[in-house]
């Protein structure tokens, strides 16, 4: 693998992101859920929470994946990216059913993220010393 596979993976959860923020659109427009109000029907709030995480931890996730692709192998960081989009995926498909069920989305994208950032620190300290 290569830098390549890495900007795929940082492409998709961009694109991934835009998906979700779409799915808010459309639901707002569903449940009449008029802007700038992100409040109203239940399934609109849970699109709108969906697109709101993802957000929180796309501006950690991606930088965390490009500063850990400069340090290791980039299949370790794609690897971890994959996990993540997946997670994401199921995160979404779990809160907008039930809220209480997202605990496996979260954590399949929670802890690549926080693998990637941990191996960037580690990749940033090694060249230190």
């Amino acid at each position: 693998m290569n830098g390549v596979a890495v900007d795929l993976i940082a492409a998709l959860a961009v694109l991934q992101f835009l998906f979700f923020g779409f799915l808010v659109g459309r639901a707002r427009g569903k449940y009449g859920v008029k802007a700038p109000a992100v409040t109203g029907h239940e399934i609109f709030e849970r699109s709108y929470r969906v697109q709101m995480n993802t957000l929180e931890l796309l501006v950690v996730f991606l930088p965390a994946l490009y500063l850990a692709a400069r340090y290791w192998t980039s299949a370790w960081c794609v690897g971890l990216g994959a996990v993540y989009l997946i997670g994401r995926l199921i995160y979404w498909r779990a809160y907008v059913a039930n809220p209480a069920n997202r605990a496996l989305g979260f954590l399949l994208s929670m802890l690549p993220t926080m693998g990637l950032l941990l191996l960037a620190l580690l990749g940033i300290v090694q060249a230190l010393i």
